[in-house]
């Protein structure tokens, strides 16, 4: 039996929703049809209904029954179904069929498809590698590189596995790992680390960790796992099943024993089957998910809107997300006195007119944006892992790191020293410049706060809710944008699995967690989050995928919204549940005097639903005016 029963179940699996809909559709139009008596048939054209809506509730009851002795719902709507067509009331158990297998199409329809998020990340995996020994460079799959072996890294290439420069200098970016919003000079000595690209110079380095002990393969492992735990809410219907079964058979059982009528019997079966019990959760989901959807959030998961309602800390990975994830230049200070701040600026955008760097790159950029030109240089050198060297009308301009300056014998004095700390204890990043052999200032960068950064926290706390700063960035980057937003908790230097393991604290001592983001490297906290938002417009597809919700405009400012919206959801739900259960015991109450007859109950059901409905689709228009 239970073998048969496992079967039944794998079969009962198979479908779709256009499938359930146009099911739906069939059994809906053959009960009008039965109303109004369309049709002159030797049998009821309920039976259409019954057959296609009812047949499977009561397989699943069955199921559910023998296999794990699972009561649920649909074991007293099976009852109240049989029992109908046993009296002869086809049209009241095609009704009850309806209305379950409507409901349940509507939770359906809230379920997120199967995600391709981690099929992405393995394609991030590096193939191949090049391998130095004894015969020379050979290039082999990723895979076989053992530890110890020296492995050329081109520019443009992804690096293979984890290791350790031993000669060369190169920037890495290092985005997929940290969500460091600028790329890393390394030299030799440093490490590097599988899945990071290499951007500039070409290095030669020793395998640290290969395999799957290497950092790209440690992260497909930390997203595949994170959401194991995650349990999905339970309907409410079902959870009380057990007690609403025993209940409504004790009462049936009770009237007919007393009144000898076992219609009556059958119509608090009939009047007791959850209906606007189950449509109250489902229907408010929905609209819910609609609101939500017109202020820019893609909801992915059905359930999530729900888990969001009890959460009470968010945590916030920082570039792309509170911030722009681009650099900007925020500071020019200018120590040559022959030199204004104007021709300065001029000279060091024409010298990174060609440079691939980002940093160059905003330079360039925010250099025309301000004069509205873009200045162009006799000659370029880039020198990885330092800066750049150009001619720019006549002179010679150095832009980069103090290593350049010293390797072309430019002092840099401790008073440009100093002013360049403060700089980077507000979170910038100093580019130095010389001219003509000659220390001529430098340049701050930074990654720009969004505008609207600051009030969306603001917002979330007077919703209750804590936010938290978790970036890869260093420990002066992150505290200088979290003095500005106003947030007290912080964690920098966060690699991947450092993000999972403060979430996973947190979710052990009791906590409801969401975390936002919008990189690879924040795939496995959003997924091991009760609830995870990813910036879905400038944000990694993997996040996208490993996430519950996503913010398709990246208007970050709709957060506090959202927070609302899914407060307001479980307060409908929470209403639509009493009202739903004190309609069920006053039908009951009339069925036991008689008053209430099987059709009739099915009708009295019908109104409970679309009062339920009615309710829910009011979430379509929330909109909290103090946010």
């Amino acid at each position: 039996m239970k073998k048969l029963c496992y079967k039944l179940e794998e079969w009962l699996e198979i479908g779709g929703t256009r499938k359930d809909i146009i099911l739906l559709v069939i059994a809906g139009l053959a009960l009008l049809c039965s109303i109004f008596h369309v049709f002159s048939l030797p049998f009821d054209i309920a039976w259409v209904a019954i057959i296609l809506c009812g047949v499977p509730i009561i397989l699943e009851a069955v199921i559910g029954l023998v296999t794990r002795f699972d009561i649920k719902a649909d074991v007293l709507v099976s009852m109240a179904l049989i029992a109908s067509v046993c009296i002869g009331e086809d049209f009241a158990a095609g009704e009850v069929a309806f209305i379950m297998q409507l409901g349940a199409l509507l939770e359906d329809l809230t379920v997120a498809k199967a995600r391709a998020g981690i099929e992405k990340l393995v394609h991030l995996s590096p193939q191949t590698a090049r391998v130095l020994g004894e015969n020379g460079e050979q290039i082999i799959p990723a895979e076989q590189v053992r530890v110890a072996d020296r492995i050329r890294v081109l520019p443009g290439e992804t690096i293979p596995v984890d290791g350790v420069i031993v000669s060369g200098q190169t920037s890495v970016n290092q985005a997929v790992m940290t969500g460091e919003s600028l790329p890393v000079d390394k030299q030799e000595g440093d490490e590097v680390f599988s899945g990071t690209v290499n951007q500039f110079g070409a290095f030669e380095m020793t395998a640290t960790k290969v395999g799957e002990d290497s950092s790209i393969q440690r992260m497909i492992r930390l997203v595949q796992s994170a959401d194991a735990g995650k349990a999905k809410i339970v309907g409410l219907a079902d959870r009380w099943a057990t007690w609403i079964v025993v209940t409504a058979l004790t009462a049936a059982a009770l009237t007919w024993l007393i009144t000898g009528q076992i219609i009556r019997a059958v119509t608090i079966l009939v009047v007791f089957c959850p209906c606007a019990l189950v449509l109250a959760t489902p229907t408010a989901v929905v609209a819910a998910i609609g609101n939500a959807t017109k202020h820019g959030f893609l909801v992915r998961e059905g359930d999530a809107l729900e888990r969001l309602a009890g959460v009470k800390k968010i945590t916030f990975d920082k570039t792309g997300t509170l911030t722009y994830g681009k650099p900007e230049v925020t500071k020019v200070v200018v120590t040559d006195p022959a030199l204004t701040e104007d021709v300065l600026y001029r000279l060091v955008a024409a010298a990174e007119g060609n440079s691939e760097h980002p940093l160059g790159k905003a330079i360039v950029g925010c250099y025309q944006k301000k004069y509205g030109e873009k200045p162009v240089a006799d000659s370029f050198q880039m020198l990885p892992g330092k800066g750049i060297v150009a001619g720019v009308d006549g002179r010679e301009v150095l832009a980069g790191n103090p290593a350049l300056m010293t390797g072309h014998g430019v002092i840099l004095t401790e008073a440009v020293y100093s002013m360049a700390e403060q700089e980077q204890k507000q979170g910038a990043t100093i580019i130095y410049i010389a001219v003509d052999g000659k220390q001529a200032g430098f340049f701050a960068l930074a990654d720009t706060l969004r505008s609207e950064s600051v009030s969306m926290i603001q917002k979330l706390k007077t919703l209750s809710v804590t936010p938290v700063l978790l970036t890869g960035d260093t420990e002066n980057v992150a505290r200088a944008i979290a003095d500005r937003l106003e947030i007290d908790q912080v964690r920098s230097s966060c690699l991947p699995e450092d993000k999972l393991s403060y979430i996973d604290t947190l979710q052990k001592q009791g906590e409801k967690v969401c975390m936002i983001g919008d990189g690879i490297n924040d795939a496995p906290a959003l997924k091991m989050a009760d609830v995870g938002i990813a910036m879905g417009g400038i944000g990694s597809d993997i996040a996208v995928d490993a996430a519950d919700i996503a913010l398709v405009d990246d208007k970050v400012e709709q957060l506090p919204h959202l927070f609302a919206l899914a407060g307001r959801m479980m307060r409908t739900i929470r209403i639509n549940l009493t009202f739903s259960m004190t309609l069920n015991f006053v039908a009951i109450i009339l069925a036991i005097t008689g008053i209430l007859n099987p059709v009739v109950g099915a009708l009295v059901h019908n109104a409970g639903s679309v009062l339920v409905i009615t309710h829910s689709a009011l979430l379509l228009r929330f909109k909290r005016s103090d946010l």
